[in-house]
């Protein structure tokens, strides 16, 4: 049997040229020269795939042709399963047979001539390499598999400066879940803003979702007036994250239907409520006057835009879903798309600016806490008087589509704080199916008569009847069809009217802490949708309630009184006094309304809060988070989630006056009672796993009014404007890793207890399980240092340095233990903690 002087000379067919010489081949035995071609055979499959009518000429024999023909064949799968009779071509078996392989026998050659032909054949190697398949880059492979998901493409989008990776990772956007990009969609903002070479590659993606969606389009607009601060300069100076703001304001970036044009010049009108349901067809000319009134209300419904006292300040006067087109689609639960030209985003933008507004005002107004409580009831009150409107909380609009129904005056609360005046609202509103294309409900009347101010009924203001006439006639309801109702003009101001006001002034005297239900400006007894003995009823039985006895005003912190209450006693109450109570779909949502602060800060610690529950989540530790959602609406405001049944430290003590172990046992019973350790139990894994992220994060300010404990036993930290390298001016005061007070530990049942051993343990677990998934934390914040200006990054790199050392990468399990028992040792009871805590004490009243 005859062999090549090397495979490269057969047909091409090997990556590597193999030389034999003279000697070896003579010396070779049949087998071995059998599993030499079996071997060459092999690596042809795997790197070229090459048929077997290409390897059998090699052969000199019939015999090896055989050989090499059962080796393919073999049921084992060495060779690959394509190879098997049942997945060979059709026809091959005939073509291996009919071919001959005609070839002379070799002479030996020299050792000399060997030698150059393999280095002949070496140098070939690359051109030989090109006419193969070549295999995929490992690159695009991991890019292309399944464990390719957003975290890691905002980090590679990040840190790679590769062109054509940019732009791979910048296409695999659109295929990533909607909801797992919005997490990281201030990073993008950022990168938008001040990496160039990324903004013409992110700017497809954010075109796409602000043409499908307006309330991303706001979400945009609002991060990019947050991290842009160029909107000082002129227009040919500003930057790309500027343009693209004002050019989603100015409503370019909206979905265009061709398909409903020829319809929005035929709006459908809704059948007055006094009428029957049948009724024959309009003729065209009665058609024509009905789109021209729709016509002239659309146009006056855009001019009176931000005018709270039109009734109107947040309706855009869009037709497109009255027409018939939109009837129909609404009737088969298809959307329908606004192509009336109608301003898509300035109702919610005129709606959240009267908010900050409010926001704005309340710090200037002297008199202290209730004089600011007053004036915020009487600017929510001129709010509520244009709404219901297509409008939503920014806040929960991504997990509950909802349209805002009215806002509850009663339960408005400004927030303790010395300099500024956040506040809480509780709003009613409803859930739709989509916020953009869902009708808004009608307009309707309190059966007490909302008030337009607890000042001016204690003050027995009465509107003159022409007063009262002009505002009426000025106050439209607009129900579900698109209809305009104006009230009643007369005005007829009844004996039983004087009774009830007169029985709620005079309880006013005694209690101030019930807010007026009876509006001197509403309309005559005949508008009531309730019986005047149903108010009375209704009325004693409010002031009787135990829950209203028990709930005393602090005059130093009036909102104690609002947050101390269930919330599900609180949604009852509301759902019960409140004419939308009855829909279906109402829901009662919360929001805190915060201007003066930089809420960027807290933004990016919500994101690492919620990045760190779900680490754990996934690792199955027991370590318990509760993170917020904060939305930044500008550099110095925004909304904030709160935190619902909780009471934080401070009320503990000044209301209830009683350590934190006392307000245990009297909450959730006995020491050995099982709800007692099952709070305790929620105690100790929430209070570890905040240990853990003070110290990764460096919070400071941890004094005992941002520290709250729920109905649950779970303590919560709230306020992360102080991270990284930044403190309270600038002290540094607070040096302890975290704060652990001896009341903690007390809960914990001492310090040579179990749970105080085991909340050790937690938080050594919770180290090691953010230690694992570091790079998912490190890039946010790399992210947003580059080219920001945030006081938590003042140290420029040296912040992020940091806070990858404190994951003590070079630390086994072992001295990691003895860290955290080092870390637990300098915290309790630090001596900076309790100088900080009096400090806070003598300066804003905290105890």
């Amino acid at each position: 049997m005859a062999f090549p002087s090397h495979a490269s000379t057969c047909c091409g067919i090997f990556s590597r040229p193999i030389a034999l010489s003279g000697v070896l081949k003579s010396s070779l035995c049949p087998s071995w020269k059998l599993l030499y071609l079996f071997i060459c055979y092999c690596v042809c499959r795997e790197q070229q795939q090459c048929s077997k009518a290409k390897l059998l000429p090699m052969a000199k024999s019939s015999k090896l042709k055989e050989d090499i023909t059962s080796l393919g064949s073999d049921d084992s799968g060495i060779c690959g399963s394509d190879s098997s009779a049942e997945t060979r071509p059709k026809g091959s078996e005939e073509t291996i047979a009919t071919e001959e392989v005609k070839s002379e026998p070799e002479e030996e050659q020299p050792k000399e001539v060997v030698i150059k032909q393999t280095v002949e054949t070496a140098a070939a190697e690359p051109a030989a390499k090109e006419n193969c398949v070549p295999k995929k880059d490992n690159l695009l492979r991991f890019m292309e598999s399944s464990m390719f998901q957003a975290p890691l493409a905002i980090s590679y989008l990040f840190t790679t400066k590769e062109i054509g990776v940019q732009t791979y990772i910048a296409n695999k956007l659109f295929t990533f879940p909607e909801q797992e990009v919005d997490f990281y969609l201030p990073q993008l903002i950022s990168m938008y803003i001040h990496i160039p070479e990324l903004a013409t590659l992110i700017f497809p993606y954010l075109k796409q979702r602000c043409i499908k969606s307006a309330e991303f389009s706001l979400q945009v607009v609002w991060l990019l007036k947050s991290y842009s601060s160029d909107a000082h300069l002129t227009s040919k100076k500003k930057s790309d994250g500027t343009k693209l703001k004002t050019l989603i304001l100015s409503d370019k970036l909206r979905p265009r239907s061709f398909h409903d044009r020829e319809v929005v010049k035929h709006p459908l009108t809704a059948p007055s409520p006094n009428k029957k349901a049948h009724q024959r067809s309009q003729s065209d000319a009665s058609a024509l006057i009905v789109g021209q009134a729709s016509a002239e209300a659309a146009e006056n419904s855009s001019t009176c835009l931000g005018d709270l006292r039109s009734g109107r300040a947040f309706n855009t006067g869009c037709t497109c879903f009255n027409t018939h087109r939109g009837m129909v689609n609404n009737l088969k639960g298809r959307q329908t798309s606004c192509i009336c030209s109608a301003p898509r985003l300035e109702g919610e933008v005129q709606f959240v600016d009267k908010l900050l507004a409010i926001g704005h005002l309340l710090p200037e107004v002297s008199g202290g806490k209730e004089a600011q409580a007053i004036r915020l009831r009487a600017e929510i009150d001129q709010i509520n008087l244009n709404l219901p409107a297509r409008v939503w909380l920014p806040i929960h609009s991504s997990s509950i589509p909802h349209h805002v129904l009215h806002i509850s005056t009663a339960f408005s609360a400004v927030l303790n704080s010395k300099d500024k005046a956040p506040f809480i609202l509780y709003v009613e509103v409803l859930e739709v199916d989509n916020i953009e294309t869902s009708p808004v409900p009608q307009k309707m009347l309190n059966a007490l008569r909302s008030t337009k101010s607890e000042e001016n009924l204690l003050t027995n203001e009465r509107p003159s009847p022409s007063n009262t006439s002009q505002n009426l006639a000025t106050m439209l309801h607009s129900n579900s069809m698109g209809m305009l109702y104006p009230y009643d003009n007369d005005d007829c101001w009844t004996q039983e009217d004087d009774e009830i006001s007169q029985q709620y002034v005079n309880k006013m005297k005694t209690d101030r802490d019930t807010i007026s239900q009876i509006s001197l400006e509403s309309s005559d007894s005949r508008d009531m949708m309730v019986a005047a003995g149903d108010i009375r009823r209704r009325l004693s039985s409010a002031f009787s309630d135990p829950r209203t006895l028990a709930r005393r005003r602090d005059p130093e912190d009036p909102s104690a009184n609002v947050l101390s209450e269930p919330w599900m006693d609180k949604v009852q109450r509301i759902r019960d006094s409140s004419p939308y109570g009855r829909l279906a779909n109402w829901r009662l949502l919360s929001v805190i309304i915060k201007c003066g602060d930089d809420l960027r800060q807290e933004m990016l610690a919500a994101q690492m809060l919620e990045m760190l529950q779900n680490t754990w989540k996934d690792e199955k530790l027991a370590l318990r988070l509760r993170p917020y959602k904060i939305v930044c609406l500008s550099a110095d405001s925004g909304f904030i989630e709160p935190v619902l049944n909780s009471v934080s430290l401070h009320q503990i003590k000044k209301q209830h006056q009683m350590s934190l172990l006392e307000y245990f046992h009297a909450n959730f019973g006995p020491p050995n009672s099982e709800e007692f350790l099952e709070a305790q139990q929620n105690f100790v894994a929430s209070c570890a796993a905040y240990c853990v992220v003070c110290y990764l994060l460096q919070v400071k300010d941890r004094h005992n009014g941002n520290i709250l404990l729920d109905d649950k036993g779970h303590l919560i930290h709230i306020d992360f404007g102080f991270i990284l390298s930044t403190s309270p001016r600038n002290l540094g005061f607070e040096t302890s890793p975290f704060k652990l007070t001896q009341e903690f530990v007390d809960v914990m049942g001492g310090e040579e207890s179990d749970m105080f051993r085991y909340f050790k343990l937690l938080i050594l677990q919770g180290l090691l399980a953010a230690r694992k998934h570091m790079d998912n934390l490190l890039i946010l914040v790399e992210i947003m240092r580059s080219g920001s200006q945030l006081p938590c990054f003042k140290s420029g790199a040296a912040t992020v340095q940091a806070l990858k050392n404190r994951f003590h990468l070079t630390l086994t399990e072992e001295k990691l233990e003895r860290l955290v028992d080092k870390m637990v040792c300098n915290s309790l009871d630090s001596l900076s903690t309790n100088l900080y805590d009096r400090y806070q004490y003598i300066t804003n009243g905290i105890l």
